[in-house]
């Protein structure tokens, strides 16, 4: 897998609704190797990739670009500003962090009223309005001077590899867009289509659209799932566990998935020399919600990379897990377009 673009994907700046950076970086990456490209009306990248053959089922491999962050709501007279939620974030992983205000290229820090003066105890989860963000600006009318109402916030960028891991932001779920694009500049056995879809983390939007447009018989959707095997957490609350491979789901809060794509998903890991693992936990959902119910139906799996820490500065996966996902979609992918599915 190609780490570099993996980095540079993680670094750039995609909170939903805001994902110009990554769309660009993707489209430069695929359009020497793409047959068609479409962006659509919610700015959906859109691909079709001709194989050797034509495929027998129309097949759609997805990933979404957005990741969680921030919006700004006002400034307050200090000059600090108020935000809210763009996304699932835990509370408890904000105060202190530094940010990214993605049009204005400011940066700041996540600032709160110390616990000895708030009245609330040490164990209270701090609600997001008594939270704030300092650019350092000297006061209201500074601040408005730098920045926008309604500006989207990123975590500040962070890469690191180890010999086993790598350290970022956002490997939710750029490593989903690195694994299409790897597919794309392979070359396919049979006809495929993939998209990049907007605003995932918002209502699974983006994939809604695309999938009503690509109108596929099969999907496989390429994304990043919470490990929780961490410290505290019994073995039988984790949802998966890093270094055991690419996670398959069988059921999540929006989608119960195809019954033969799950099973022939640990096939594909058995051929690709890979491990696999089961996702042990009827939680959380992601765009197979919405794609698996688009027009007709569709028959819908997702591979996922296990991660810990995800939605926040600083998420942790395993590079051999990566690899499991890439191995796995891509047998998978050419599996189900071969029509032996």
């Amino acid at each position: 897998m190609n780490m570099e673009l993996l980095k540079k994907l993680c670094l750039a700046n995609g909170v939903s609704s805001g994902e110009e950076e990554v769309r660009q970086i993707i489209l430069s990456e695929i359009k020497a190797y793409a047959d068609e490209i479409t962006i659509d009306n919610s700015g959906n990248i859109i691909v079709f990739k001709r194989g050797k053959e034509r495929a027998e089922k129309k097949l759609m491999l997805s990933a979404h670009m957005d990741e969680v962050g921030f919006i700004v709501t006002g400034v307050n007279s200090d000059g600090t500003l108020l935000v809210d939620e763009v996304g699932g974030i835990d509370r408890r992983v904000i105060s202190g962090k530094r940010v990214r205000l993605c049009s204005s290229g400011l940066s700041g820090v996540f600032g709160i009223k110390p616990v000895h003066l708030s009245g609330s105890s040490k164990n209270e989860i701090p609600k997001l309005s008594s939270m704030y963000i300092d650019i350092g600006a000297s006061d209201k009318n500074n601040a408005e001077d730098n920045i926008e109402i309604g500006e989207l916030v990123a975590f500040e960028g962070y890469y690191e590899e180890t010999d086993q891991a790598v350290i970022t932001k956002a490997l939710d779920d750029r490593v989903g867009c690195l694994v299409l694009i790897e597919m794309i500049k392979s070359e396919l056995p049979f006809d495929m289509y993939f998209t990049f879809v907007v605003q995932e983390e918002v209502g699974l939007r983006g994939a809604k659209t695309a999938a009503y447009t690509v109108e596929p018989d099969f999907a496989i959707v390429v994304e990043t799932t919470t490990a929780a095997d961490i410290p505290g957490v019994d073995e039988t609350k984790h949802v998966c566990t890093l270094g055991e491979g690419a996670v398959i789901s069988f059921m999540d809060r929006r989608t119960i998935y195809d019954k033969a794509m799950y099973n022939e998903a640990f096939k594909s890991a058995r051929r690709a020399g890979v491990k696999a693992q089961a996702k042990k936990a009827v939680a959380g959902g992601n765009d197979a919600g919405v794609i698996s119910t688009s027009r007709g139906g569709v028959r819908t799996i997702a591979v996922s990379l296990p991660c810990r820490y995800l939605h926040s500065a600083h998420t942790v996966a395993y590079k051999d897990d990566i690899q499991a996902v890439f191995g796995i979609v891509k047998d998978l992918a050419e599996t189900v377009a071969g029509g032996k599915i």
